[in-house]
Order: structure tokens, then C-alpha cells, then sequence
């Protein structure tokens, strides 16, 4: 087995995989989908990243093992291009881009131009359902040095390295860019988690409604692609009447199961927790 990676278990039905940065954690979630889509491991019943961990749930821990223990290093995870992102309108009236703007050194159109210039990618989710800790932007901000009690739904913020989405009302300290309409997190979706880890995601300024409406209809996401370089729209409309396909991350649907699951084991239920 890799040094790399320390297997810990985690009850009788379920094991942590620690590791050393988000990129391990990625390249060893694409490890163990390698396994279960080769025959070597059951399929998981869930598969929860972290920003150091990878948690195995419903697994045989000794199967587990044993499965691992022929891996070497896996090699890093390389972008999907062909993946298209989610598209998020933010109107960008967030309380701190003045501030953002001080700490970097340039203008807040500069912070706007840079946000919505990056593609970012869903590390994991954590904290509450439906939650993205997105990575991709080359600069850091630190936290708020007092956390607002009461930060609102679709606020878009910033804190180190991560930029994230509060789906629910909270409380928080990250630095706030501006807000968004899109429901992060609905149980009636499938899945019910808009951004789930591995999702490519693409920031788009909007001068609409910075507050979600009052649902007058049921709100859903497209994720067809249109071929090489398209982007699939998050913005609100009639839900789709195809399934959602294969994204940038791994499609766990195609994979053998020990037991049904009504979601794919990438989404944010059992999420690790992260302060906000």
C-alpha cells in the first residue's frame, strides 16, 4: 500500500482514509472508483470527501484493505474539460468586496473580473447540506476576524484558498463577494445537492433578484451537455426530464452495488462538517 494514505477504521461498516492535502483525496477517490468499476472492491454505499480524509461507508473494512494494499500512489486527478460547469448568476453586492478588493490590491471590478474569470471545482461539501467548498482561484482571503451571526441564504464568499455558498441562512466569518438565487440544496432533486464534490463550476455577474423568490414553482438544473466547452445553466427553469449524466465526477450510478441507493454516494449527506 501507498505511505501516503493511513486507513483508520470508522465502525464496523465503514473506513477513513487520511491523507495530506485535497489533492490526494481527490486522486484517491478516483483510485477506489477504479476498484469498484474493476471488480476489486464493492461499490461503497457512500463516498465522502474531506479537505485531508475520503470515508468509505458501507464497506467491509478487511475488503478494503485488502483491496488497497496492490495500489501504489495514484497518479494526480486531471480536469474533465468535457465536463460542462454549472453556471451560478451572483449578483455581486456582497458586504466585503470592498474589502477583498483592499486585501488583493485591486479595484472590486478586478475582484469581479477574477471570481467569474476562474473555474472552479467542488473540493467537498461540509458544514451543511449542499454546502460547495470550491477551489480554483490562485489567491487567498482570510476569514472575517468576528463571524456574522446571521449570514443569508446565497451569500458567496471567500475564505483561505476556498470559495463556498451558504445554501441556508447561518452564521459565518467568510468574506462576502455577493448573493445568488439558486436553491444549493433540495430533497426533491435527484440528487438533491446542486454542487456535489468534483462538479466544474462558473460564476456569472447578474444585475437579477439577489434573493431567492418565493417558490412559485418546483426549480431544477439542466445538466445536458451541448458538446465540448458548453456550460449547463443553473439558472431556474422546468425540471429536466433526462437523468443527470456523467459529470466531472465519477458517475457512481454506473458502477456495481451491494445495495441501492436513490443517490450517487458523491453527494454531501454525512458531509464533513467544516466551520463556516
Amino acid at each position: 500500500m501507498a505511505t501516503d494514505v493511513i486507513v483508520r477504521p470508522a465502525g464496523a461498516r465503514a473506513v477513513l482514509l487520511e491523507l495530506d492535502n485535497l489533492e490526494q483525496v481527490a486522486a484517491w477517490r478516483e483510485a477506489v472508483a477504479g476498484l469498484v468499476a474493476g471488480s476489486l472492491l464493492a461499490s461503497p454505499a457512500d463516498v465522502v470527501p474531506g479537505a485531508r480524509t475520503l470515508l468509505l461507508d458501507g464497506v467491509d473494512p478487511a475488503a478494503v484493505r485488502r483491496a488497497l494494499a496492490g495500489l501504489g500512489t495514484p497518479a494526480a486527478v486531471v480536469d474533465r474539460p468535457d465536463a460542462p460547469p454549472v453556471e451560478v448568476p451572483v449578483v455581486y453586492d456582497g458586504a466585503d468586496l470592498a474589502e477583498v478588493a483592499q486585501l488583493w490590491g485591486v479595484s472590486e471590478r478586478e475582484v469581479v473580473a477574477r471570481h467569474t474569470g476562474t473555474q472552479f471545482r467542488v473540493a467537498f461539501c461540509g458544514f451543511a447540506p449542499g454546502f460547495p467548498y470550491l477551489v480554483g482561484l490562485d489567491r487567498q482571503v482570510p476569514r472575517r476576524p468576528t463571524p456574522r451571526p446571521s449570514v443569508p441564504a446565497g451569500s458567496v464568499g471567500l475564505a483561505g484558498r476556498y470559495c463556498g455558498i451558504y445554501p441556508t441562512s447561518s452564521p459565518g466569518g467568510w468574506q462576502l463577494l455577493g448573493t445568488t438565487a439558486v436553491p444549493l440544496f433540495d430533497v426533491s432533486r435527484d440528487p438533491p445537492a446542486l454542487l456535489p464534490p468534483g462538479s466544474r463550476v462558473h460564476f456569472v455577474e447578474t444585475s437579477g433578484p439577489s434573493r431567492p423568490p418565493a417558490p412559485a414553482r418546483e426549480t431544477a438544473v439542466s445538466r445536458t451537455p451541448a458538446g465540448p466547452g458548453s456550460r449547463t445553466s443553473a439558472f431556474p427553469g422546468p425540471a429536466p426530464s433526462t437523468p443527470r449524466p456523467p459529470g466531472s465526477a465519477t458517475d457512481w450510478s454506473a458502477t456495481p452495488r451491494r445495495r441501492r441507493c436513490s443517490r450517487p454516494p458523491s453527494t454531501v449527506y454525512g458531509c464533513a462538517r467544516r466551520r463556516p
